[in-house]
C-alpha cells in the first residue's frame, strides 16, 4: 500500500525520469473534442509515461477505480500509440502515431465514459492490483483523472493541497488571574507541573525571573484590554481623544480653548512705514525699553521674566501723525459724544487716515479734577472707520480740493481751522458718553479743560501666541509586511500586504495655540466665497473680538519634503475630507504635548512612506493671554522708529480647554439641539439664534407655485429690517430652511398708541420736573440710570398684551404725581372705549405696541400729559 501526500513541490517525477530503467506514469489526457472521426469521445485515455515501457502492457494490467454514479469502467483494449490496434480506424491510426513521442504513449480504450467525478488510473501486476509493474515506480504508478475535464463548468479545476493543522488542545487557563501576582502565581503552577523536579524558587532563578517577565507582561496587556474597554463609552473613558471622538458621534465639537486677542496702540516717530516683519510684543517687564533688540539680553531678561508673547493679526502702515487726535468741539464748551454716537470731528487734516482703520477713543483727564491720574479706564472704545471727510468742496487755482476747514475763523488765532469729518461703523457706536471738555469742579479752580478724551490711530490687532518655524517632525516610517492566512490550501502562497503605517507626531512645544475664525460669506470684492478668518476686516472693531470658540482652528501648517510646495493644513475633523486633501487634525490629551492624525485615503491623504515633515506653528493659549490693560509694553525688533506701546483695551477671549466634565455634560445634549426647520414654530426658533433678534415670528403660506415662509423679525431697539439684514436673515436660514420653502423676511407691524393722562401734581413740586419725570419713565429710550423706559421697544414684542396697570404703576413712581387717571387709551386714530374700559389693548400675533412721542413723526404714537396744580 502506497502512502499518498499532499506536497507543494514535487521532485519524485524528476528523480525516476533521471533513473535508467525506473519508468513511471507522466501525466494522462481525455481525448474528447480533438478527437479524430469516428474515433468515441470521452473513452480513450492517452497515457503519458516517462519512458517507453520496457514489457507488453495489457488489458489485464490496467484497472480504473473511481466515480459516483457510473463505477464499473471496463478496459476494452490496451496499446502503445506508435503500434495501434487493428480494430483502431484509419484516422485513428493517423491520429495517435502522429503524437510526439508516441512510443511513450500507452492508449487505454474504455467501453463506457465516466461521470464528473475523479476517477483513478492504476498500472499494476495482473491479478495483484497492490503491485506495480516490473520497473514502475510505485508513486507514479496510478494517476487521478475526469472524463470531463473539457465539458463547461462553474467549478475552478485547480486541485486543492489541504494540509489543516493539527488543533493544539485547549490549556487550562484560569481567567480570574489578571493581575502580576495572580499571573505569577498561575506561571509557577504550570511550570511546576512541567517540571516536577524543579524547586528553586529565588528570584534570582532564570526559571522565575522568566515567570515573573511574562506575568509583568501578562499585567500590561490586561490593563490593556480594560483600557479599550473603558475607552469605549463616553462616561468612563478617560481619554481626552476618546471623549473627542465619542462627541463628535453626536455632532459636539469639543474645543481646546482659545488664545487672546486685543487692540496694540503704538506711538511711532515716522510717518508711513509698515510694520516689520516677525515683530514680536511682549508684556511689561520694569527697567526694559519699549524697543528690544531680537537675541540681546534684554530679550533674555524678558523670556526670564515670563513674559506673554503676542503678534501681530494684519499688517499695518504707521503714521507719527495718527498717534493722537484731539476732537473737535467747534467752539463750544463742556462738550460730550453721546452714548450711540457713530460720528465726530478731529481737529486737523489727516488725508492718510482711510475707511478701514481703527480708531481708540480714550478718556485721559478727570473731568472732575483735570487730573490724568483721574481718568476713567472704563472709558475707552475701539470704532472702525466707513467714511473720511478730509477735503471740503472748494477747490485752489488748479482745481485741487482744499482741506475741511470750519468756516468760522478761531477768535484767537484768526484763521479757519482744518478740520476732519469720521463716521464709524453702526455696531461700534459708543456704548456710553464720551465726555470731550469739562470744567472742574469748584476743589480743582473751576477751570475749563480741553482734550479730556482724545482718539488713537496706529492700532494693530494682536493675539496671543510665539511662532516657531522649521521644528522637524521626523519622516513617516516604512510599511509593515503582513502576510494574510492561507486557507485550506497550503501551497497557495499570497503576496504580503503592505500595512499603512501609524505616524503620529507629537510637537516637541506647547500648548498649541487656538486662534477664533468667524466664517465669511464674502470676500473684500463682494463675490461670495465660504472660508474661516480669524476676522472680517469689513465689519466693526467690536466684531474681531467676537467669535465661537468651538471654531477655533490650531495655529499650524506643515511643509514636506516631496517638492510640490503643498501644505498639509489642520481641520477640525476629516470627514468631509476628500482623498487627496492633505489635511490632519490635532489631538491633545491633559498634560501632554499636541500630537497629529493624518487621514487615511479615504477621508483626507495619507502621507508616504519615507515623507519627512517640518511644522511651522504657534504656542501659547488659554486664559493666560488675558492680560490686563496697559500691560503690553515691549516690541522685539530692530526698527527705532517705536516710541510707546500700549493695549488701552484689555486681552480678552481667552478660554481653557473644555474639561472632560464638561464634555460628559454637554455631548449627549448636542444632538437635542434642532438643526432643522419644518414647521412655522422652527423657523421662529432657528432665526432667534441671530444676535440682535429679541423675537421672530414665522408665517407659512401657499403663494400659487410654492410654500413661502414669511419670517417676521423684531430687533433689538427697534432697530429696521433693512434689504442688508433680511438677506443676513435669509443666508442665516439656508441651511435650516425645508426643500420646497421659500423664505421671505418682514419687518414687524407696529401699532401706534395714543395715550392721554391728568396729572394733579403736588403743591411742593414743579410741574415742569414732574412732566420732565413722567416723559422719562413713559419713554422709548434708555434712561440716565440704565433701566429702560416703559415704552422702550425691548419691552413689547409679538402679539404682547399692553396693560393700563403698567402705565399708572409708572406714572405713579415718579416724584410729584399726587394723583392721575389715564382718559384715552387706544390705538392711534381709534376711538374705540373699550381698552380703557377693559384695561388691556391686544394685539395681533404679528403687532408690536409703539409709541415715541416723537414731534417729527407722530404718526408713532402720541402721549398727552395734561398736568394741574404745583408750582
Amino acid at each position: 500500500m502506497i502512502t499518498r501526500y499532499t506536497c507543494c513541490e514535487e521532485h519524485r517525477r524528476a528523480a525516476v525520469d533521471a533513473h535508467a530503467t525506473l519508468n513511471g506514469i507522466d501525466w494522462l489526457e481525455v481525448l474528447d473534442v480533438d478527437a479524430p472521426p469516428g474515433s468515441p469521445r470521452q473513452q480513450t485515455l492517452m497515457v503519458r509515461l516517462l519512458k517507453a515501457p520496457a514489457i507488453p502492457i495489457n488489458a489485464s494490467n490496467v484497472t480504473i477505480g473511481g466515480g459516483e454514479r457510473i463505477r464499473q469502467i471496463e478496459v476494452d483494449w490496451v496499446a502503445t500509440a506508435d503500434a495501434p490496434p487493428p480494430s483502431a480506424t484509419p484516422a485513428e491510426t493517423a491520429f495517435f502515431t502522429g503524437l510526439p513521442e508516441a512510443d511513450h504513449v500507452l492508449l487505454v480504450r474504455t467501453n463506457v465514459s465516466g461521470d464528473f467525478s475523479t476517477y483513478t488510473l492504476s498500472l499494476a501486476q495482473s491479478g495483484h492490483p497492490a503491485t506495480p509493474l516490473q520497473d514502475f515506480d510505485p508513486r507514479l504508478s496510478s494517476v487521478a483523472f475526469s472524463f470531463k475535464v473539457e465539458c463547461p463548468s462553474e467549478f475552478d479545476c485547480k486541485p486543492v493541497h489541504d494540509c489543516p493543522p493539527t488543533p493544539p488542545p485547549d490549556p487550562d487557563l484560569n481567567y480570574l488571574a489578571r493581575d502580576f501576582g495572580s499571573l505569577r502565581r498561575l506561571l509557577i503552577d504550570r511550570m511546576t507541573q512541567q517540571m516536577p523536579g524543579w524547586q528553586d524558587r529565588s528570584p534570582a532563578d532564570l526559571a522565575t525571573t522568566l515567570a515573573e517577565l511574562i506575568a509583568y507582561v501578562g499585567d500590561l496587556k490586561h490593563y490593556q484590554l480594560d483600557a479599550i474597554t473603558t475607552e469605549a463609552y463616553l462616561h468612563t473613558a478617560r481619554k481626552r481623544t476618546s471623549l473627542r471622538r465619542h462627541a463628535l458621534l453626536v455632532d459636539y465639537r469639543v474645543h481646546e480653548g482659545c488664545n487672546a486677542r486685543t487692540w496694540l496702540h503704538a506711538d511711532v516717530t515716522d510717518n508711513g512705514f509698515d510694520l516689520p516683519a516677525g515683530v514680536r510684543f511682549y508684556t511689561r517687564v520694569p527697567g526694559l525699553p519699549t524697543v528690544i533688540t531680537p537675541d540681546s539680553r534684554d530679550e533674555r531678561a524678558a523670556r526670564q521674566a515670563g513674559v506673554k508673547v503676542f503678534e501681530p493679526m494684519v499688517p499695518i502702515t504707521l503714521y507719527a501723525d495718527h498717534n493722537r487726535f484731539d476732537f473737535y468741539t467747534w467752539g463750544d464748551q463742556r462738550c460730550c459724544l453721546p452714548k450711540g454716537a457713530t460720528r465726530a470731528t478731529l481737529v486737523g487734516h489727516w488725508p492718510d487716515l482711510a475707511v478701514g482703520d481703527v480708531l481708540i477713543f480714550e478718556e485721559v483727564i478727570g473731568p472732575v479734577t483735570g487730573d490724568a491720574a483721574d481718568a476713567d479706564p472704563a472709558r475707552r472704545h475701539a470704532v472702525r472707520l466707513t467714511n473720511v471727510r478730509v477735503f471740503g468742496s472748494d477747490t485752489d487755482g488748479d482745481g485741487n480740493a482744499l482741506p475741511l476747514v470750519d468756516p468760522l475763523p478761531n477768535p484767537a488765532s484768526g484763521e479757519h481751522t482744518r478740520i476732519t469729518e469720521i463716521e464709524w461703523h453702526a455696531d461700534d457706536a459708543l456704548p456710553f458718553p464720551l465726555c470731550i471738555s469739562a470744567i472742574t469742579d469748584d476743589a480743582h479752580g473751576s477751570t475749563l479743560i480741553e482734550n479730556v478724551s482724545i482718539a488713537m490711530g496706529n492700532n494693530l490687532l494682536v493675539d496671543h501666541g510665539e511662532s516657531l518655524s522649521d521644528v522637524a517632525l521626523g519622516a513617516v516610517p516604512d510599511a509593515l509586511l503582513h502576510y494574510p492566512a492561507t486557507g485550506t490550501d497550503s501551497c497557495d502562497r499570497s503576496a504580503p500586504i503592505a500595512l499603512p503605517p501609524r505616524f503620529s507626531p507629537a510637537l516637541p512645544d506647547g500648548p498649541l495655540t487656538w486662534q477664533g475664525t468667524i466664517l465669511r460669506q464674502l470676500d473684500e470684492d463682494g463675490i461670495a466665497i465660504t472660508s474661516r478668518a480669524p476676522f472680517d476686516p469689513q465689519a466693526s472693531a467690536g466684531a474681531a473680538m467676537t467669535w465661537r470658540t468651538a471654531d477655533a482652528l490650531p495655529q499650524i501648517q506643515l511643509d514636506d519634503d516631496s517638492g510640490d510646495g503643498t501644505p498639509w493644513t489642520p481641520a477640525h475633523d476629516l470627514l468631509a475630507s476628500h482623498a487627496t486633501d492633505q489635511h490632519f487634525v490635532v489631538e491633545t490629551e491633559d498634560n501632554a504635548l499636541p500630537s497629529l492624525r493624518f487621514g487615511d485615503d479615504v477621508h483626507g491623504r495619507r502621507p508616504d512612506s519615507g515623507l519627512a515633515f517640518t511644522a511651522r506653528y504657534r504656542i501659547g493659549n488659554g486664559p493666560e493671554g488675558n492680560v490686563g490693560a496697559d500691560s503690553i509694553r515691549h516690541v522685539v525688533a530692530t526698527d527705532n522708529r517705536f516710541e510707546q506701546l500700549r493695549n488701552p483695551l484689555p486681552a480678552m477671549g481667552g478660554t481653557a480647554p473644555e474639561t472632560k466634565a464638561q464634555i460628559r455634560r454637554r455631548a449627549p445634549h448636542a444632538f437635542r439641539t434642532q438643526e432643522r426647520a419644518v414647521t412655522p414654530a422652527d423657523y421662529a426658533e432657528v432665526t432667534e439664534r441671530l444676535p440682535g433678534i429679541q423675537r421672530a415670528a414665522a408665517t407659512l403660506r401657499w403663494t400659487g407655485s410654492w410654500h413661502t415662509v414669511f419670517t417676521t423679525v423684531d430687533r433689538d431697539d427697534g432697530a429696521p429690517v433693512t434689504p442688508d439684514y433680511a438677506d443676513t436673515v435669509v443666508a442665516h436660514l439656508e441651511r435650516y430652511r425645508m426643500a420646497g420653502h421659500d423664505v421671505r423676511v418682514d419687518e414687524p407691524r407696529h401699532v401706534s398708541l395714543e395715550i392721554e393722562l391728568e396729572i394733579c401734581v403736588e403743591p411742593s413740586y414743579f410741574r415742569s420736573h414732574v412732566r420732565q419725570g413722567l416723559l422719562d419713565v413713559l419713554s422709548n429710550r434708555t434712561r440716565s440710570d440704565g433701566t429702560l423706559g416703559l415704552f422702550h421697544p425691548d419691552n413689547f414684542s409679538f402679539g404682547q398684551t399692553v396693560y393700563l396697570s403698567t402705565i399708572y404703576a409708572a406714572a405713579r413712581s415718579v416724584a410729584g404725581v399726587g394723583s392721575l387717571q389715564v382718559t384715552r387709551f387706544t390705538r392711534q386714530g381709534d376711538e374705540d372705549p373699550m381698552p380703557l374700559s377693559q384695561g388691556i389693548l391686544t394685539l395681533d400675533r404679528l403687532e408690536i405696541a409703539r409709541l415715541d412721542n416723537d414731534p417729527n413723526f407722530p404718526e408713532h404714537g402720541v402721549l398727552r400729559l395734561n398736568l394741574h396744580g404745583g408750582k
